[in-house]
């Protein structure tokens, strides 16, 4: 079955292709896409049939007639969904060693978790477009709060999925060539896309749904998503994921990329209740309601989940939908006042502890 493929990638797909500036968007683009396909046997996966991985609920399928269309009107919306002056960030200080739980939102999906001692680096990307070109795509609508050689030590870098806005080559290859590099924990089939970029396989721990892997006191186990993957013309050869980490004391959900699932509430009652649940509000669309999560449903998967506190992510960084630059937030606000939901809302870099004073403040409305 055809995943439906959000607008970004489209719209990516109708760039005009004559003249030397395509020459310079395909620069590096063949080492971008990553692998085909899984380079191990995945094929005991109950996730994975007829040579795909499959969710376990259907999604809905953008026909690929209404694809040039959805690009076309994602090249004309101009920049509603783009801030309009420049976002304020935060500057994150980091202990040592790393605290008993902390998250630190970095922008987009990029959070950095300390749970029990062990920094878990949640979907790093530091690229400034999240596309397979350098010079072609979704740019950053702020730049990221901290280089990526100014961060601590990492123990785990952990993986959703392998979509651009997710999994970044460039920041891959900076973190596993480090001195003393992480540990690369990732669904299914991602392995592979590691290896072809020469993170050494020592390094590289694949999972499938309901399997874990334990780095010194915290487990970091595969959960569901409604989701899909792929960064070429083949979808789903790859799995997708969320996540449990869970030490001895404190749990945090990371959602990662995922449509609304009665999974949550599966979730919920299997690994909650959780200190912090981190999940998708934004690039939301009635054309792909299954795949990506509008805020009323973060809001209720966070019930479900058993989640004290919630910090939204997957939106401010990349104009990836059609609603305003800062609509995700503003509604989940309302939302969380509606059913008593506690939310933490820290600028790009704002670093907290869940079980102390939450950033609330409206910072993004300086910007909009």
């Amino acid at each position: 079955m055809t995943r439906p493929r959000l607008p970004v990638l489209a719209a990516l797909a109708a760039v005009p292709t004559l003249g030397g500036a395509v020459a310079g968007a395909a620069r590096g683009v063949r080492r971008s896409l990553g692998a085909a396909r899984p380079d191990r046997d995945v094929s005991d996966s109950p996730q994975w049939r007829d040579g795909l991985f499959h969710n376990r609920l259907p999604a809905p399928v953008v026909e690929r007639g209404a694809r040039s269309s959805i690009a076309a009107e994602f090249i004309a919306k101009g920049r509603r969904g783009r801030p309009r002056t420049p976002v304020a960030l935060e500057r994150p200080e980091f202990p040592e060693p790393a605290a008993d739980l902390a998250a630190t939102w970095l922008g987009h999906a990029t959070v950095l978790l300390e749970v029990e001692g062990v920094r878990v680096l949640a979907d790093p990307v530091w690229s400034d477009r999240v596309s397979p070109s350098a010079t072609v795509g979704p740019r950053r609508s702020h730049p990221m709060p901290i280089a990526l050689a100014d961060l601590p030590r990492i123990d785990v870098v952990l993986i959703s999925h392998d979509h651009y806005d997710h999994l970044d080559v460039a920041t891959i290859d900076v973190l596993a060539k480090t001195a003393d590099p992480p540990l690369f924990v990732v669904p299914l089939g991602v392995g592979a896309h590691l290896r072809r970029w020469g993170v050494p396989s020592e390094l590289v721990v694949e999972l499938d749904w309901h399997q874990s892997h334990r780095v010194g006191g915290v487990s970091l186990t595969c959960t569901e998503a409604r989701h899909f993957s792929g960064r070429a013309f083949t979808n789903n050869a790859t799995l997708w994921s969320s996540w449990v980490v869970a030490g001895a004391q404190h749990r945090v959900f990371f959602g990662g990329d995922s449509g609304y699932t009665p999974a949550f509430a599966e979730l919920g009652e299997e690994f909650g209740p959780f200190d912090l649940t981190i999940l998708p509000i934004g690039a939301y669309d009635v054309r792909w309601p299954d795949v990506h999560m509008d805020p009323e449903e973060a809001v209720r998967a966070h019930l479900q989940l058993r989640g004290e506190v919630l910090l939204p992510i997957h939106w401010a960084t990349f104009d990836l939908a059609f609603h305003e630059w800062s609509a995700p937030v503003e509604w989940v606000r309302k939302q969380a006042q509606q059913h008593g939901v506690r939310l933490a809302l820290p600028a790009p870099g704002g670093r907290f502890d869940p079980a102390a004073e939450l950033p609330v403040e409206p910072w993004w409305r300086a910007s909009t």
